[in-house]
């Protein structure tokens, strides 16, 4: 699997990881909000590293 893919694949599923923590942090109530915000930025943030770095080459 080309390495693009796979970091189109990460940012795609980090944004709505990373919004649903951003929502949850803003919205009352109980959850893991933390872990999901830091968990979805960082899958993002790779993602699109991945993507960027595949495409320079």
């Amino acid at each position: 699997m080309p390495e693009r893919t796979i970091g189109k694949a990460l940012a795609a599923v980090g944004a709505p990881l990373a919004l649903a923590g951003l929502a949850m942090q803003v919205l009352p109530g109980r959850g893991s909000s933390v872990l999901v915000l830091v968990l979805g930025l960082a899958l993002l943030m790779t993602g699109v590293v991945m993507s960027a770095a595949a495409a320079c080459s």
